[in-house]
């Protein structure tokens, strides 16, 4: 059987330029957080079945990697399905991880718990650009603060490293759970049935509200129930001010705090930002994690049609570890989007050292080889970046591609210092 070159279908090889500014940006990263107070950690990135198909992870518990039972516990003959085949499986995400390593290590963490995870994490989804079955996640969370100070620290936190990754114009785009619950509470939508209505209203941005107030009637949801949704979303665009609109609109079907709480978030940040960004309030975001039950928030670009993160407030998921429910909230970078926008931009790396090519003859040896290591040792110890390689017969080209690698100056040494 011959063996293949390629990665497997999904998976992608990065290359140097690319894993240059990978690192680049998780320093940044990194750095960034550490000043907020976030905490490094690592979990593994095989977690029991159990835990990935406990109805935390939507449509993503229909995109695991699973991983056979290995020795005697992998009985074909008696499996009659595949849960009897299966105890593991790859991550799909990096919050159901940090949830059950939180309830592991709870006595030993100090409270509330500020966490930076970065990892992989693996779908089996179908391929395009940009989107792979292997990604990493770039997560931060606070468990243990039940009060809005959580989504206003994460807010900040995560806009601070896309400003210095050089990011601006963006929109930070924020919503409620209890405000979309309430709406459609108000519009007199069965509340066993609250989930199909939000799956519909996802869709606004590709149907449109009538497209939106078509399929909730399809569906066989009550028409006067649809027009008086739909009619909320209408009167709100005209409102000067949509949160006052619902706070009157909503009254006795939503607790008192809940719009004081997100406006105050929304003004809290904006008096507080670093970066160049908008705090904007937008009823359409639903995020399709079953396990949100507050504040819900998503990175928007504008420029670009794209949104690269969310996050949001998951207060009854430890609960599901330990019997007890524990305030937790979370923010994720969607790495793999910032990275592949920065090479589109053809970004590069502020403040980069110096990068020189030693270039040596290839009979070049005993005192001129050392002199030619000695001095390339002493560049490297003055910070800069330096290669050493023997000199190709076409030396013209071996520089051009040299080059293309961001190598900028180029000294050659040969056995007769005469040449």
């Amino acid at each position: 059987m011959a063996l293949k070159k390629k990665p497997v279908t999904g998976m992608k090889d990065i290359m140097p330029d690319e894993m240059e500014i990978r690192d680049y940006c998780i320093s940044v990263i990194k750095k960034t957080y550490a000043e907020f107070g976030f905490q490094g950690i690592e979990t593994p990135c095989v977690e029991s079945i159990e835990n990935l198909t406990g109805k935390n992870g939507g449509d993503n518990e229909k995109l695991i990697f699973r991983i056979l039972k290995r020795g005697e516990k992998l009985n074909l003959e008696e499996a009659k399905c595949e849960d009897d085949l299966v105890d593991s499986g790859l991550r799909y995400d990096l919050t159901v991880p940090l949830v059950r390593y939180y309830s592991n290590h709870t006595n030993e963490l100090t409270q509330p718990f500020k966490a930076l995870q970065m990892g992989n994490v693996w779908r089996a989804d179908r391929p395009q650009k940009g989107r792979y079955r292997q990604f990493m996640q770039c997560d931060i969370d606070i468990i243990g603060e039940p009060t809005n100070l959580a989504e206003i620290e994460l807010i900040l936190a995560t806009t601070t490293t896309l400003g210095r990754l050089g990011f601006k114009g963006f929109q930070i785009r924020i919503n409620e759970r209890r405000i979309l619950k309430a709406m459609a509470r108000y519009s007199g939508f069965p509340e066993d049935r609250y989930d199909e209505v939000f799956i519909i209203l996802d869709k606004m941005d590709k149907i449109g509200i009538d497209g939106v107030k078509s399929e909730l009637i399809e569906t066989g949801f009550a028409e006067e129930s649809a027009s008086k949704y739909v009619d909320l979303f209408v009167k709100m665009e005209e409102a000067d001010d949509k949160l006052a609109f619902l706070e009157e609109k909503l009254s006795g079907n939503i607790e008192d705090e809940v719009i004081p709480t997100l406006r105050e978030t929304i003004d809290t940040v904006d008096a507080t930002k670093s970066a160049e960004f908008r705090m904007v309030f937008d009823p359409t975001i639903v995020r399709g994690m079953s396990y949100y039950t507050g504040t819900i928030f998503e990175i928007a670009m504008p420029e670009l049609g794209i949104s690269c993160g969310g996050g949001g407030r998951y207060d009854e998921m430890v609960g599901k570890f330990t019997g007890t429910n524990v305030p937790a909230c979370g923010f994720s970078i969607g790495f793999e989007r910032i990275i592949l926008i920065l090479m589109e931009q053809g970004f590069k790396i502020p403040g980069k050292a110096a990068k020189v090519c030693f270039l040596l003859e290839k009979g070049l040896k005993d005192d001129r080889l050392k002199e030619a290591i000695n001095e390339a040792q002493k560049e490297r110890a003055s910070g800069s970046q330096v290669l050493v390689v023997r000199m190709n017969k076409n030396k013209k080209f071996q520089k051009e591609q040299l080059s293309t690698q961001g190598y900028e100056e180029f000294k050659e040494y040969y056995q007769d210092p005469i040449k």
